[in-house]
């Protein structure tokens, strides 16, 4: 019997957001019951509003600023080994910021790093510029394929014609199990695959719900 061909979907994200942390653990859940595997690739918040800073509220500022140390520690473990340390060190990150509120500090990312089974010495590539270049080029590979007036997470899929169909979402919390998950795997692809969509939104009445 041969074994069921997986339709690769390629995921961005930044470690710090939490909306892009629902949206991966709902991943997760659509890898158990559609035919889809999950390439994990990095982009950065802080890439992206770099250069406007000033039009965003001050919380939100400095989180941008202090945001690069994740994203080159994660991007510095998959030169090392691979990107297939992404899923389980995004996980660990995750964990440690959005569940167990542990902050950004090189405390959490160390503790991260165990939690992934990676050398601590990894820590040390959240203090050095040398991973920049490749951040932003993991995060420009997704942005070229959704447009720029988006943030994370943003989700590539084959489509028919043999190009990749791009979305940024879907936001949502929970974060859909089981057959929910399939629903709405199924309705996203549909409506992205629509020639000339490009946004159906309401306004969101509560934050993440991680549980």
């Amino acid at each position: 019997m041969s074994e069921t061909v997986k339709t690769p979907a390629d995921f961005w994200f930044d470690p710090l957001c939490p909306w892009a942390w629902m949206t991966s653990r709902w991943m997760l859940e659509v890898e158990k019951v559609r035919p889809v595997e999950v390439r994990w690739h990095v982009m950065s918040l802080s890439v992206l509003n770099e250069n406007r800073l000033d039009e965003l509220p001050e919380k939100y500022a400095e989180l941008t600023k202090t945001g690069w140390g994740p994203v080159r520690v994660c991007v510095a473990a998959a030169q090392r080994f691979g990107d297939e340390v992404l899923a389980p060190l995004y996980t660990a990150l995750g964990t440690r910021i959005h569940l167990q509120k542990m902050g950004r500090g090189r405390d959490m990312i160390l503790a991260a790093l165990g939690d992934a089974g990676l050398p601590a010495d990894l820590a040390d590539a959240m203090d050095s510029d040398a991973y920049d270049d490749a951040v932003r080029a993991s995060h420009q590979e997704g942005i070229d394929l959704v447009g720029q007036d988006v943030g994370t997470p943003v989700i590539a899929v084959p489509g028919d014609g043999g190009e990749r169909i791009a979305f940024f979402g879907p936001v949502v919390t929970p974060a859909p199990k089981g057959e929910e998950a399939a629903k709405l795997w199924d309705g996203t692809l549909l409506v992205a695959s629509v020639k000339g969509f490009y946004e159906l939104k309401r306004s969101r009445t509560e934050g993440p719900n991680f549980d």
